[in-house]
């Protein structure tokens, strides 16, 4: 009688150490499982490099969105228009070559319909403007000039977009015609307008 209450008593003890193992194993797996998850969001985090909130008035803003993978200069992005008041919401997506560096809105025609200017390094040291009018439920994409030859010829790159009192400009220094590494000191500046959803630009004296 005394040794089957011994046995029963062992067979308790290595039951509870049994029990505990496995509790502690599975709150090991847990731990592991979170840690794992953490890391996965991180890396889905890591693939919008670029994000702005854009508020036109209250309840109406514009979000711009970079994703991609891989090479950082090929990818898309989206602009998401939201109004709460209206509750309307819209979305469009776009093809990129080059990294967004900013994004803004302006409204340079005084038409009441926003503009959403994309900055993109499209290469080492090159600026462009992707332009897009938001009207009629609809984004629509308005063409930004590219320089003239004339200009080219002094064009080197380390260009600037900067506003100021509600205009768009742009300034790069000017470079050698025969040599794009040779800088003079003096800086091009470009004075950009928007009409009927077309641009001009005109050269500014310093």
């Amino acid at each position: 009688m005394k040794l089957n209450k011994h046995i029963l008593r062992q067979s308790a003890v290595l039951g509870g150490l049994l029990f505990l193992f496995a509790c502690q194993q599975s709150a090991s797996e847990k731990a592991v499982d979170s840690s794992s998850k953490s890391v996965a969001l991180e890396k889905v985090k890591n693939n919008f490099p670029f994000y702005k909130n854009i508020v036109v008035k209250p309840g109406h803003s514009f979000e711009v969105v970079s994703w991609g993978k891989g090479v950082d200069s090929v990818g898309g992005y989206l602009l998401l228009m939201s109004d709460s008041v209206k509750n309307n919401y819209k979305s469009f997506s776009v093809e990129r070559e080059g990294i967004i560096t900013d994004a803004w809105n302006m409204d340079m025609d005084n038409d009441g319909n926003p503009e959403l200017y994309i900055e993109l390094l499209s290469k080492k040291n090159v600026k462009d403007l992707n332009v897009y009018e938001y009207s009629g439920n609809s984004f629509n994409k308005i063409t930004f000039p590219p320089l003239s030859s004339k200009t080219k010829k002094t064009y080197g790159g380390n260009d600037k977009f900067m506003i100021k009192n509600g205009d768009l400009f742009r300034t790069f220094p000017i470079v050698n015609s025969t040599d794009t590494t040779e800088q003079n000191g003096k800086l091009k500046i470009l004075h950009y307008s928007l009409r009927g959803n077309s641009f001009s630009v005109e050269e500014v004296s310093e």
